[in-house]
């Protein structure tokens, strides 16, 4: 994944291309016309080693060519190509000379501004469909005929413009994938980028080297290179703020600029004493002790508690917590500092999902008006006029563990289950009460300690407890128990969007439910959670 530095947009903005210094860099736009995959088409190719970028189909022909892309793709979306008011892209793009390929709603359009014609079809087709070749061009030449690949449509093409071929056919949909190989555009009307589509990548990998030519230079050890270079440049020897979570984005950050910039960034970590047991110390050992990286432990919970009480309603809690934390970043920064740069965690997803950018009008810098999604919250009061730095913000997740190991950051935090920003407030229903925090923390703990111990922490994408604010009666020993539940909640998945419950091993359902009845104090019966994302959500709150 070689860095990319044009400024990326949302999906409904138009780009912003004349602000990319790089224009000699490889890379491949996707116009978005509302798909819900378009992000993961931009993944998939980024798998490819070759950068690529989400863009909003108003991006004009003008801005394209001054982007320089090595090819274009046009994603899915829920119109109907013919309906009045559909997204339309520039038609000047097909005079670009650079490859096109249309996915789904972008094939269509593709289909409808070149000439052809597209019709509300006689039978839609959802799922998995057998994708039948009937010539291997360069688009196909290493998917196999019959390869599952997933269909998402109720309208179909019916006439091709001209100079264009049918590639495949599916049971239902005659041109399933078409071609004008001499101006190098192509279409399929499936979704080649999920993981349904058993040879998309393939096919993916085919439209990336053979017909856009491109080179794999988008390489982790390239981004690390270049983005130390690019925060050296632009900091000099000013100062940088970091708010630290203890997540994978934050402490990758943190090892990233302290490479780049050393005892210029000062990391601020404010407990708000809603961790895990053993986190904070583990953190500033990690950081401060065993890395050299400067930290500034902020212990502020027992203000965070004191503003708990009496809270019931989730999102009260979250707005409670991220108020607080707010008050608490603005006074300490302003003890620690000046600073002259906020550093944020900022990812790719972000910036694409949304247009929360504010551009100071003097020096045209972004000022940093939101603290990022590691705690939940919203803004920073805008009188906090820092100049906003984010090294990270053209990465997906996956991207980001992978510069955490190139930039030394332990295995431990590179790999760590995600963990949400109010912590264990939001995994306590109810009043969030000293015992009820002592006693998750424990049973948490426990948790934790099982799951490592049967070498599967690697295989849950979420594994903890959420303590209800009831009793049920038990017996220990000769003695009637009137104590609390203890939720377990094990769940698999790949990005969080969806998730299903874990089957994990009975032996280690035992193991946790006998410790942490007998070692937990207050806690008489553990449960098992079984319900997926969706309809349930993975956090109780």
């Amino acid at each position: 994944m070689t860095s990319q530095t044009q400024t990326s947009q949302a999906p409904n903005e138009s780009a912003a291309a004349t602000d990319n210094p790089a224009l000699n860099r490889q890379m491949l736009a996707i116009l978005d016309f509302g798909s819900q995959y378009s992000e993961l088409i931009a993944r998939r190719i980024r798998e490819t080693e070759v950068y690529s970028e989400v863009l909003s189909y108003r991006t004009t022909a003008e801005q394209l060519r001054q982007l320089n892309p090595k090819g274009i793709i046009l994603s899915g979306g829920p119109s109907s190509v013919y309906d009045e008011g559909a997204p339309a892209c520039d038609p000047e793009i097909w005079n670009l000379g650079i490859p096109v390929l249309g996915v789904c709603y972008g094939m269509q359009l593709m289909v409808k501004q070149l000439g052809g014609q597209v019709e509300r079809a006689e039978r839609r087709e959802y799922g998995k469909a057998a994708l039948q070749i009937d010539q291997p061009a360069d688009l196909l030449k290493t998917v196999s005929d019959a390869s599952t690949m997933w269909m998402s449509h109720g309208d179909s093409v019916v006439n091709l413009p001209d100079g264009f071929e049918v590639l495949a056919h599916t049971q239902n949909t005659p041109c399933a994938a078409i071609a004008h190989p001499q101006k190098h555009f192509y279409g399929v009307q499936f979704h080649p980028e999920v993981v349904h589509s058993t040879e998309g990548s393939s096919l993916i990998r085919n439209f990336v080297y053979d017909i856009c030519q491109c080179e794999p230079t988008w390489t982790t050890e390239a981004f690390v290179e270049e983005a130390i270079c690019e925060v050296r440049a632009r900091v000099g020897d000013q100062k940088v703020l970091l708010a630290l979570s203890g997540g994978v984005d934050s402490s990758t950050l943190a090892f990233l600029l302290h490479q780049a910039i050393g005892d210029q960034l000062t990391c601020m970590f404010i407990d708000q004493g809603f961790m895990r047991k053993r986190e904070p110390e583990r953190l500033i050992e990690i950081f401060d002790k065993q890395f050299h990286i400067n930290v500034e432990y902020i212990d502020a919970g027992d203000r965070f508690l004191a503003k708990m009480k009496g809270i019931t309603d989730p999102e009260e809690k979250r707005k409670i917590i991220g108020n607080e934390f707010i008050q608490v970043f603005e006074s300490e920064s302003a003890r620690l500092g000046p600073f002259d740069y906020l550093a944020q965690g900022t990812l790719y997803p972000d910036v694409i999902e949304s247009a929360d950018t504010n551009v100071d009008p003097k020096t045209g810098e972004r000022v940093a008006v939101k603290i990022k999604s590691h705690h939940n919250v919203g803004g920073l009061p805008k009188d906090l006029r820092f100049k906003l730095i984010e090294p990270l913000r053209k990465l997906f997740k996956d991207e980001v563990r992978k510069v955490g190991q190139a930039v030394n950051l332990p295995e431990e935090i590179v790999r760590r289950h995600p963990f949400p920003g109010p912590g264990l407030a939001i995994r306590i229903l109810g009043e969030v009460t000293p015992e009820r925090l002592h006693i998750l923390r424990e049973a948490d703990y426990i948790i934790r300690q099982e799951v490592r111990r049967s070498d599967s922490y690697h295989d849950f994408w979420q594994a903890f407890g959420v303590l209800l604010p009831v009793r049920s009666v038990g017996v220990m020993g000769d003695q009637r128990t009137y104590a609390y539940p203890i939720v377990l909640r094990l769940v698999s998945s790949e990005d969080g969007m969806t998730a299903d419950w874990s089957r994990a091993p009975y032996e280690l359902l035992e193991s946790i439910s006998n410790r942490v009845v007998n070692e937990v104090e207050g806690v008489n019966r553990v449960v098992y959670d079984i319900t997926s994302k969706p309809p349930g959500t993975i956090e109780w709150e």
